[in-house]
């Protein structure tokens, strides 16, 4: 197939303006913490099957054109090849350098090229570069990573086609998503960064660290999401104050080491991987609240350790809804049904020669 396919059928085309992107970590879900735990390998061949299930799902709803970036596993490309659907395919022009920097010019590309909603595959690491780019990027954000909280484990058809329902405005955006919790931080020195789920003080850690965190690590812990049903950072405040995505507020907690006078809690540190974080105190966290994180120690930022926080120096954290809109899928395809949004199109349901689909 070539970089551009344009298959065309007997039932009216979809619009090439419903454009979607496809951003998709090929490292994602293939990190060092998975040795250190029982989590499962996402293989180069799963995640082309998710690529391929979420484009027919979002042409078979309504996208006219796709947009996606070659890897270093093929895995995009992989996926391509043998899709034959009612759209544009087309790949972005530049050279892959297996980098996070990848993963920037992607979406500052799909933005230019008007792509109306981002599928992306990835942890919460993948969707902080995508909103560090564009901050009110509308998402569809499918989990393939290791600790993940920001996006869900969903069926990528289903994830596919709540893209191609908004893309297409055949249901508006505002009527299905909300802008996402951040925690926006400010350094000494005027520099601003932000994670859109956990942002951590931890001892005893250095800059650049891509090891397991271990909980008893933790002096500091400011959260968007306390999940209990997660694992990683999120439990632990899960544990103490649920806090979901619809929540108008965080959690903040303090610890110590063992033997610092904080209580034990035991947390779900890793797919199949427990530890104890010594929990001082906690407490919900309002929007625009604004908290000081002090060193020493090193700050990280959905487990990226960014820098390093000397005796008093000190960051201003403040938990805001500046994040991107992210689709509901349940509520999108819920509303398409009560729309009848499916009806009068059609589908060839049997596979092509080459392996595909053909949509009309």
């Amino acid at each position: 197939m070539s970089d551009s396919q344009h298959e065309h059928h007997h039932a009216p085309p979809n619009s090439i303006e419903a454009a979607i992107g496809v951003v998709a970590n090929p490292m994602s879900g293939r990190d060092v913490r998975r040795l250190a735990a029982r989590a499962p390998q996402q293989t180069p061949e799963s995640k082309r099957n998710q690529i391929q299930r979420a484009v027919i799902g979002a042409v078979a709803a309504g996208a006219g054109r796709v947009l996606l970036a070659r890897d270093c596993f093929r895995i995009s490309q992989g996926a391509a090849e043998s899709l034959h659907v009612d759209a544009e395919i087309e790949f972005l022009d530049f050279a892959n350098e297996t980098k996070p920097s990848d993963t920037l010019r992607t979406v500052t590309m799909m933005r230019e090229l008007g792509c109306k909603v981002l599928i992306v595959l990835g942890g919460d690491g993948t969707n902080r570069l995508v909103t560090s780019v564009w901050p009110e990027a509308p998402l569809v954000p499918i989990s393939t990573g290791t600790n993940n909280v920001f996006p869900d484990m969903l069926e990528a058809t289903s994830a596919g086609a709540s893209a191609g329902l908004v893309a297409s405005g055949r249901i508006a955006l505002e009527e299905v998503a909300q802008r996402a919790k951040i925690i926006e931080a400010e350094f000494p020195e005027g520099r601003r960064d932000f994670a859109v789920i956990d942002a951590t003080l931890l001892a005893d850690d250095h800059p650049g660290s891509l090891m397991p965190f271990r909980p008893e690590q933790v002096r500091h812990l400011v959260l968007t999401r306390a999940e209990p049903t997660a694992v990683g950072m999120s439990p632990i405040g899960g544990f103490l104050h649920p806090s979901g995505k619809q929540d108008d507020f965080g959690v903040e907690v303090r610890c110590s080491g063992p033997g610092g006078g904080g209580r034990p809690l035991l947390v779900p540190v890793s797919p199949g991987l427990y530890g104890n974080a010594y929990v001082i105190e906690s407490r919900e966290l309002k929007l625009d609240q604004p908290i000081e994180m002090r060193g020493p120690g090193v700050i990280a930022f959905d487990g990226d350790r960014q820098r390093a926080l000397h005796s008093e120096e000190g960051v201003i954290l403040r938990l805001t809804r500046g994040g991107p809109w992210v689709i509901d899928v349940h509520r999108t395809l819920q509303l398409a049904a009560e729309k009848g949004l499916f009806f009068d199109r059609h589908w060839h349901d049997h596979l092509t020669d080459a392996g595909g689909v053909d949509c009309c």
